[in-house]
């Protein structure tokens, strides 16, 4: 297993959402698998698991927080991290990886001071590395927010991130 990036952003859930939360775990506790479920309605309403949103699921199905970690960091569908304002994501697939988005991710890390699956403590910014997202023909290829940029070089990353200021 990779390393974990915890957050430097300060956990902000609401009574409201812990209340959704709670609502939605009584809904599901009792099926068996129940774990995962509970995890994806958590990150739904949330954005991310961060620990003090792992413990009510444990606590709410009865489970160690451990358990709950695992599956947590295990599957890559969950983050334990905030998205920023702005998204940044890199592929990394092969068609991407071997036209230079390598070289791209170094740039966007150095540029954000970011490391791949953190955001900046202001929560303007996170940055992750993603597989093959369908654009091959584009490689090397990234995405802010769904808008995509592709044939990058390294170059290229100081202003398009300008555009996110």
């Amino acid at each position: 297993m990779g390393r974990i990036n915890i957050s430097e952003v300060p956990f902000s859930g609401t009574a409201e959402q812990e209340k959704e939360l709670r609502s939605r775990l009584a809904k599901i506790k009792n099926i068996g698998g129940a774990l995962m479920p509970a995890l994806q309605e958590a990150q739904e309403i949330y954005g991310y698991l961060p620990i003090e949103v792992q413990e009510i699921v444990a606590e709410e199905l009865g489970i160690s927080l451990e358990e709950v970690f695992g599956v947590s960091t295990f599957y890559a569908q969950f983050s334990l991290n905030p998205k920023g304002k702005y998204a940044v994501a890199v592929c990394l697939g092969t068609a991407c990886y071997v036209k230079g988005s390598g070289d791209v991710m170094a740039r966007l890390e150095r540029e954000l001071g970011l490391t791949d699956g953190t955001t900046s403590p202001d929560g303007k910014y996170s940055l992750s590395a993603t597989r093959c997202i369908g654009c091959c023909g584009l490689a090397p290829v990234m995405t802010i927010n769904g808008d995509v940029y592709g044939k990058l070089v390294p170059d290229d990353i100081p202003s398009i991130i300008a555009k996110y200021q």
